[in-house]
């Protein structure tokens, strides 16, 4: 286990026998919320709330994975919400410095939300509207949704879990898919002048207990991050140090604080 008591202390690759067996297993939950009428009905709720809302969503784009975001683009663009799509290339930046520039370039002001997106993410049908009637249906201010069994996943409280629609943590993770209100805007934005942004979600955490706002899971719209190994394109070692450095004079959540789920929500 790691050291450092800002990251999980576990790997979140999925592989082999493990991935097969937990394929399966991510299939039978779907099919469970089919037959149980579940996945209809938060759609059909999902029509009528919230309001139509203004979402900017984000991402960064790497050559090695061509198309990746078109795909998940294409699924956040059938949203009945104003969804207004920036993408660049990474280039030789990092995710944050890419973001950064942006944001500049694409102020959030005069949208309820923003995402941040990466370039690897499978978005299950129906996504956005869902995510959004459960984030605020629950009042969250930070948000992601939850990872399939089968996904990579660095922080076991990010999973799916059975029977609930909507988790509140004490933690929601940078990527590879983060929601912010837009009450979070002034508190939260610009970020800082990172790479690669480890440790920054720890301490968006530790923000949100300061403010009390209500982040968490939403576990009715799992999507597949597992495309590629957990930072697989850049290096350990100085996204450890860089967190390192940023999180020295900063309040954090702590490892064993992150894993916690604080309120499980089955209903809506």
């Amino acid at each position: 286990m790691s050291t450092e008591d800002f990251l999980s202390g576990e790997s979140g690759t999925v592989a082999g026998r493990r991935r097969v067996l937990l394929e399966a297993r991510d299939r039978w939950l779907d099919l469970s919320a089919v037959a149980s009428g579940r996945r209809l009905r938060l759609r059909r709720a999902a029509r009528r709330q919230p309001p139509r809302r203004r979402v900017l969503v984000l991402g960064v784009e790497r050559p090695e994975l061509p198309g990746l975001m078109r795909s998940a683009s294409a699924e956040l663009a059938r949203s009945r919400h104003a969804v207004e799509l920036h993408v660049t290339p990474a280039g030789e930046r990092g995710k944050f410095e890419n973001v950064s520039a942006l944001l500049q370039a694409h102020p959030p002001s005069g949208h309820d939300w923003l995402i941040v997106i990466d370039d690897d993410v499978a978005l299950p049908r129906g996504f956005l509207d869902v995510f959004l009637f459960l984030a605020e249906r629950f009042e969250l201010r930070l948000a992601q949704p939850a990872h399939r069994l089968a996904s990579h996943a660095g922080w076991a409280v990010t999973r799916r879990r059975r029977r609930c629609v909507a988790r509140e943590t004490a933690f929601v993770e940078i990527g590879p898919l983060t929601a912010f209100h837009s009450t979070t805007f002034e508190r939260l934005l610009p970020f800082p002048p990172l790479r690669y942004g480890w440790g920054l979600d720890a301490h968006w955490s530790a923000l949100a207990r300061e403010h009390r706002w209500r982040i968490g899971v939403i576990d009715a719209t799992p999507i597949m991050h597992g495309l590629r190994p957990v930072a697989a394109s850049y290096g350990h070692e100085q996204a450890i140090a860089e967190a390192r450095g940023f999180l020295a004079d900063r309040p954090y959540v702590r490892r064993e604080e992150a894993q916690r789920t604080l309120v499980e929500h089955r209903r809506w």
